[in-house]
């Protein structure tokens, strides 16, 4: 981003000496349905008035833009000449009004007013406001998307979150279309271009950043509701809720189920927070070509358009679209209502909606069992971002923008909630609940630091909070947790200590507040149960747990049952050899998705084969209730089958998963989610003539798996194997999208086009992500994972070489979002081998100069590489 980055130090010091007291955005978007341009990007006329105070007369800031043209800048009713005050994504303001009274307040005379006219542009990358055209029926659909700093290229801006003000905007667009804001539509649209157009006015907001306001335009498929809550004053409010898509997407849109998530989430925050819903109305927007899970817009959420489901999809899809929902439902209190002073702070927004969206799933809708997926799915993100080169704090320290893009991980997410949920279990959920209540009313409106809820958390809890958060918030790493037992003759328990151990690299021990489960089997039943369970804190590198001395021999020792602590799991050699040979036998289906999570540590970390990893899938995974853990599973199975077997054994590997999963499907309940996963779980390591030819006759009717349905997603997931073995061509992928011709269809053909194994095919795949910019930003995504298809390491081994010649310029000249895709994307793990290592070793070393966060996601890339084959070393001793 050449240009566009700012600095925490110059944020800091324009927001010392800026009040803003609010922004007027005028957006003329009738250009979205006109003609391209024969040459430069399709563009919108932008006009935004901005008032505000200056602590210095005389003073000199700047205002946020980026686009092609800027008409005019008028500062205090003068024009300032555009060529010598706009540099591309700045706006100077020279000679500013400014200076305070005695009283230490903004003098009377030093509002300023900045009105900046600008064509600003269209964006096909999901950044700013974007353009997507409908294959299906030719409509055009727009959106904005702007964490964390891309307002800016929509209209001028003060583009940080600490300089909150109220928002006005005007937009003009195809009359018929729908039109969305923060805030309500205020009375019809005007007519304008003797009726081709209108003019929709939107109600002013609260105080608010700049990357949460949003505005949604296009002939989108609309569908209302409303919410009604009648308080213990007697008061009521109400709030007109909102669902909408796009219109070939409508006969899919099950907006009373989103509906019903939506009430019951309100319900459950007016229940904890004792702050009513602030924002007035509640529109949830899903949108094409998104780059990311949702976005807290407040009073106008925006969705990726894939939680519309075309298919049938299992209930953790359900699941995890409810989560997603409350989880930004959260972010109206903490993020909008209270909002971060600069990006460091990002957990005191996204660590809480990511806990309190799991928490509410679980006290307030049907998804009673979210805790289990967090356990296994969410946590799992967060242990390997912890242990990358780039781990940090949950409180972490942004020096810029493409720092905080790059935060935005599994560490400010999914460890953040894990510690929250540690905290509650330290400090006790009702002061927790009460700490949030205090936190919004006193701080609602305005900008936070982390010292900010600690203090509050401290006055509700009467606990050391600074204390807890130096070891929780403030260091980086995992800490791992190990049963050691001693007997007696007669084979009872006579001391259990739990052993904490951490990282070299990062030393810290922490006090854990753990629960630790003894289970032992009923042969006679066939079960593994829990008999024996004591609630401790843990503290230093080891400490006894009293209470379940005197205990009966166990057969399994589970550290962290209940999962209350954030740490990896280890076993004794007893409790290994248990689960072994009788995972399946765990009868609660949290503790057996610890214990899985556990055995994936184990194998990521080199300390179990992967094959032994996927016996266990292949011996116990068709046991499995919980059919989020079961779809984990299978992610899983086939990251350690191209990541950490050894390569010569791969092919036994993939022979193995691939006739375990026929059987599965086979024996699976027909029409039930686990037959659904299963058959998703075979086109992903279909291998085999038979099983290839299963999935072709699947997908022409030949063949039949009773309760199986193929409907059209799952075709695309039947062809994408064919087409990488070579069976189904072009041809065959062109009849497809003809049968399925929609946005979604397209998405699916260019991956299946890119996964095809020829040589020609890999080399038109990388020229159109890396040598043009004329895909969006879906369809980049889509090629990515077409060319970087497993098994074609031979295919795409001549572009290791030119992935490290092109990584700056792929940087310097292309967005944030798409330069992160193809970095991530193409580096060459699939080689999975030490050259390769080398290689990027050689790069880092030759390249200290290169922009911070290329480096972190070179090296992050660099660390999954060597952990893999570390990993493929353990896997090749066990065939020794």
């Amino acid at each position: 981003m050449p240009g566009e980055n700012l600095t925490r130090t110059e944020a800091r010091q324009r927001a010392a000496l800026l009040t803003v007291s609010g922004y007027d955005v005028a957006l003329d978007l009738r250009s979205a349905v006109t003609p391209p341009p024969a040459e430069g990007p399709r563009t919108f006329r932008s006009t935004t008035t901005i008032r505000f105070r200056c602590a210095q007369e005389g003073a000199t800031t700047f205002v946020d833009l980026v686009a092609p043209h800027v008409h005019s800048v008028t500062l205090n009713g003068q024009a300032l000449p555009v060529d010598d005050v706009f540099d591309g994504s700045r706006i100077t303001l020279p000679g500013l009004r400014g200076g305070r009274d005695g009283d230490g307040e903004h003098a009377e005379h030093a509002e300023n007013t900045v009105t900046i006219d600008a064509q600003c542009a269209y964006s096909r990358t999901g950044e700013g406001l974007h353009h997507f055209l409908d294959p299906e029926d030719g409509e055009v659909y727009l959106y904005t998307q702007y964490e964390p700093a891309d307002a800016r290229r929509v209209f001028a801006t003060f583009e940080q979150p600490d300089l909150k003000a109220p928002f006005d905007f005007t937009v003009t667009a195809p009359a018929g279309w729908t039109v969305l804001s923060n805030g309500a539509r205020e009375g019809e649209p005007r007519p304008v271009d003797n009726g081709a157009a209108a003019v929709w006015r939107f109600a002013t907001t609260a105080p608010i950043s700049t990357y949460i306001t949003a505005v949604v335009a296009g002939p989108y498929h609309y569908v209302s509701d409303t919410y009604r809550r009648r308080f213990p004053d007697g008061t009521e409010l109400e709030i007109p809720l909102g669902a909408l898509c796009r219109k070939g997407l409508a006969p899919y849109f099950d907006a009373d189920d989103i509906f019903t998530v939506t009430k019951q989430g309100l319900d459950f925050f007016h229940d904890h927070f004792d702050y009513p819903y602030p924002f007035g109305k509640y529109d949830q927007a899903f949108v094409p070509e998104y780059n990311i899970g949702a976005m807290e817009n407040p009073g106008c959420v925006t969705f990726r358009e894939e939680f519309v489901f075309r298919g049938k999809v299992t209930e953790a899809s359900y699941e995890g679209r409810a989560n997603v929902i409350l989880h930004e439902m959260a972010h109206m209190w903490f993020g909008d209502l209270v909002t971060m002073e600069w990006w460091d702070d990002l957990w005191l927004k996204e660590s809480f909606a990511d806990f309190m969206g799991a928490f509410s799933l679980v006290e307030a809708t049907r998804f009673r069992d979210g805790w289990i997926t967090f356990a296994n799915r969410r946590k799992s993100w967060a242990y390997r971002a912890d242990q990358l080169p780039s781990t940090h704090p949950v409180t972490a320290d942004i020096r810029d923008l493409e720092d905080a893009k790059l935060n935005f991980d599994g560490i400010t997410y999914a460890k953040g909630a894990s510690v929250l949920k540690q905290l509650v279990a330290y400090a006790g959920k009702d002061a927790f609940l009460e700490g949030a209540r205090r936190y919004f009313k006193r701080h609602q409106w305005g900008n936070t630091r982390l010292e900010d809820l600690l203090a509050v958390l401290e006055e509700t809890s009467g606990r050391d909070m600074a204390t807890w958060s130096k070891a929780w918030l403030q260091t980086a790493g995992v800490n791992t947790l190990t049963p050691q037992l001693t007997y007696d003759a007669a084979g009872r328990v006579t001391e259990l200590a739990v052993l904490q151990g951490a990282a070299e690299s990062h030393p810290v021990l922490r006090p854990h507040r753990v629960a630790v489960g003894l289970y032992r089997r009923d042969p006679a039943r066939g079960v593994l149960e829990r008999y024996a369970h004591a609630e401790t804190d843990v503290t230093g590198a080891r400490t006894a747990v009293p209470e379940l001395a005197g205990a009966e021999r166990p057969d399994l020792v589970l550290v962290n049952d209940g999962d209350l602590t954030y740490c990896k799991v280890r076993f004794d050699e007893v409790s290994l050899a248990t689960f072994r040979d009788h995972l399946g036998a765990l009868t609660d289906p949290l503790a057996r998705a610890l214990c899985w999570s556990a055995v994936w540590n184990l194998t990521r970390d080199g300390l179990m084969p992967a094959r032994d990893f996927l016996r266990l899938v292949l011996r116990f995974a068709g046991q499995e209730s919980e059919i989020g853990v079961l779809q984990m599973l299978h992610a899983q199975a086939r990251l350690a089958l191209e990541h950490y077997t050894a390569p010569a054994w791969r092919a036994e590997g993939r022979r193995l998963l691939s006739e375990g999963a026929v059987t599965q499907l086979r024996q699976a309940a027909p029409g039930s989610g686990h037959q659904l996963a299963w058959a998703r779980f075979l086109a992903s390591v279909a291998s085999g003539e038979q099983e290839l030819r299963l999935l072709e006759g699947l997908l022409a009717g030949t063949g039949r798996i009773d309760g199986l349905e193929v409907d059209q997603e799952l075709r695309w997931t039947f062809l994408e194997p064919l087409a990488a073995q070579g069976i189904a061509d072009e041809e065959t992928l062109r009849a497809e999208l003809a049968r399925d011709d929609t946005a979604s269809g397209k998405r699916h053909q260019v991956r299946c086009l890119a996964a095809r194994p020829s040589a020609a095919v890999k080399a038109q795949a990388w020229a159109s992500v890396v040598e043009s910019d004329a895909l969006s930003n879906a369809l980049v995504e889509a090629t990515i994972a077409g060319f970087a298809q497993p098994g074609q390491a031979e295919l795409t081994a001549p572009y290791t070489a030119r992935y490290f010649e092109v990584l700056e310029e792929v940087w310097a000249s292309r967005s944030i979002e798409i330069a992160m895709a193809v970095v991530r994307g193409l580096f060459p793990a699939a080689q999975g081998d030490r050259a390769t290592l080398e290689a990027t070793d050689a790069w880092l070393a030759g390249h200290p100069d290169a922009a911070p966060a290329l480096r972190r996601l070179v090296a992050e890339s660099r660390d999954d590489l060597a952990r893999a084959l570390a990993a493929q070393r353990t896997d090749a001793a066990a065939a020794a």
